[in-house]
Formats: structure tokens, C-alpha cells, sequence
């Protein structure tokens, strides 16, 4: 009699190495890279009206078997960790591709056409998974991110300094530019990009000759040393993406035996693997007695031996 309990963990076993044969295999990579261009190119038809028009319903039935593929192939990479569930929950892209597909099962999100596309356009951010250097640019920029948090509150405190002395200085004479300090900030933005520079250059001359030493320092402190300081920040995270990427794909070295360990022979090798035959035997003994009910027989006592005395 075969316990169930022991069962379990080798149909899970089993259903794990088939779907991990499917999903490590290189033409499924291939086949999903493929659907997930096809979508893009779906997406891209639906922005012309009158070819969404004259083909709404075989648009609508593509959609649908986009939606099937895509679901099918998140519960193979789910039945890949069908050993170790929780492995499949660590990874961001499992997560992702997780979130994109169900969201579209939602009723309340299906009804909504513009939530909708943006679901659709998400999928196309899959395509990540497939090219390690897109992968590893998107890493980057997650990992940036603290530094680019500082980068905004420095650079906002730059905005907010300079379009306070512009106001002060320019706002009776040039009102279009420094009017408020909402026009302020905005033309300071779009000097932080070097957008018609020239052109305010001009414009404050006409006004004092010492206006160009408020554009020059804004220029010098925000064109230059903000954005460098910025560019820095990421090619940091990019450096330390790359590394984690070839750290991820490039397997452990293994570690070297020590000199005076004996090289195992052939009879070590085979009582290696008897004794783990033995105590796998032995495991399914005990979860057979434990799930075995356990029966109570009175044995009778063996008479005592007469002692013979001389």
C-alpha cells in the first residue's frame, strides 16, 4: 500500500522537471518573444480607426488568444516552482508578468478601454526578460532611484532659489518670463535643458548688463554639474546591474577539496548510495507507520526458565 503522502512530493517533483524542460527550452523563450512583438504590433493597428473598425472582431479574437498564450505560459513558469513555490513569488518578473496577466481578468478593469490598453501596453515591457542588456538598463534605473530622489530635491532647491532672485530682478521688466514665480521656475526649466538660452541672454542685457551673471551661474550650477551629477548616478547603478546579472547568470565555482582528502572509489561510491537508498526506505517507513493506525495485542509472557540447582 503506497502512501499518499509520499506521492505528493514526487508528482510535484515530476510536474516541476516537465515544466522546467519547457521553459528553459530555447524555442519557448523564442516562441514568447514573438507573441509578445505580435501584441505590440496589434496595439499599433488599433491606433488607426478605420482598420480598428473593419476588423474589430478578428482584432478582439487576437487579443483573446494573446491573453490565453500569456496565461498559459505564467502557469508553466508557476508549475516550474511547483517544489519550491516561494521561489517563484522572490523573483520581480515573475511578479510582473503575475500582475499584468491577471489585472486583465478583472472585470472592473476590462470595462475600463483606456486602463485596459495601458495593460496591454505592458506586456510589451516583457520583452525585458528576453534581452539582458534592456534587463539590465531597467535595473539600473530602479537602483538609481534614491540617487535621482536627491538629485530632484537639490535641483528643485536650485529652481526655487534662482526663480526667486529672477522674480525680484526681472519680474517689472520682463513679466512674460518672471511675472510669478511659477513662470520663473518654468523658464528656469526650460534653461536647464539650454532651450533658447540665447534668446534670455538677450533679453537681460536689454535689462543690465548684470544679468549675465545670474544666467551663467544657473547655467554652470544646473546644465552642468546637476546633470553630470545625475549621469553619474546612473552609470554607477548600470555598473552595478551589470554585475549583478553576471553574477546571476554565471554559475558557483566549485569549491576545491582539501589536499589530503582520499579520492572516493568505485565500492565508496557505491556505499554512498545504498545508505542514501536506506535512510529514503527508512523515511517512507516512518510516514507509513505514522499514517498507519496503530493496533494493540496483548502478548503473553513467557514463562520463567527453572534454574536447575544442584
Amino acid at each position: 500500500m503506497t502512501d499518499p503522502a509520499a506521492q505528493t512530493p514526487r508528482r510535484r517533483r515530476a510536474v516541476a522537471g516537465r515544466c522546467r524542460e519547457i521553459t528553459e527550452a530555447r524555442w519557448f523563450a523564442a516562441l514568447v518573444f514573438c507573441l509578445i512583438l505580435a501584441n505590440a504590433a496589434v496595439l499599433g493597428v488599433e491606433t488607426y480607426s478605420g482598420l480598428a473598425e473593419r476588423w474589430h472582431l478578428a482584432l478582439r479574437t487576437v487579443e483573446y488568444s494573446f491573453l490565453a498564450a500569456f496565461t498559459v505560459e505564467i502557469l508553466l513558469r508557476a508549475g516550474a516552482h511547483a517544489e519550491r513555490p516561494a521561489a517563484f513569488f522572490r523573483d520581480p518578473w515573475n511578479l510582473f508578468d503575475l500582475t499584468v496577466v491577471l489585472f486583465a481578468f478583472l472585470p472592473f478593469l476590462r470595462e475600463n478601454g483606456t486602463v485596459l490598453r495601458l495593460l496591454r501596453l505592458a506586456r510589451v515591457l516583457r520583452a525585458a526578460r528576453f534581452l539582458p542588456q534592456l534587463r539590465v538598463v531597467l535595473v539600473a534605473v530602479g537602483r538609481s532611484l534614491p540617487g535621482t530622489v536627491s538629485f530632484l530635491l537639490v535641483g528643485g532647491l536650485l529652481l526655487y532659489l534662482y526663480a526667486m532672485v529672477g522674480w525680484i530682478c526681472f519680474s517689472d521688466s520682463d513679466p512674460e518670463h518672471f511675472g510669478s514665480l511659477g513662470r520663473a521656475i518654468l523658464t528656469l526649466f526650460l534653461l536647464m535643458t539650454l532651450d533658447g538660452l540665447g534668446d534670455a541672454v538677450r533679453a537681460g542685457l536689454e535689462i543690465s548688463r548684470w544679468s549675465i551673471l545670474y544666467y551663467a551661474s544657473y547655467v554652470l550650477f544646473a546644465s552642468f554639474v546637476l546633470v553630470n551629477v545625475l549621469i553619474g548616478v546612473v552609470i554607477t547603478s548600470l555598473d552595478e546591474a551589470r554585475s549583478m546579472e553576471e553574477s546571476a547568470e554565471s554559475p558557483e565555482p566549485a569549491r576545491p577539496a582539501p589536499a589530503d582528502a582520499p579520492l572516493p572509489t568505485a565500492d565508496a561510491i557505491v556505499l554512498r548510495e545504498r545508505v542514501a537508498a536506506a535512510r529514503r526506505a527508512l523515511d517512507d517507513l516512518e510516514r507509513a507507520l505514522a499514517a498507519a493506525p496503530v493496533e494493540h495485542t496483548a502478548t503473553p509472557l513467557a514463562p520463567a526458565s527453572r534454574t536447575r540447582t544442584d
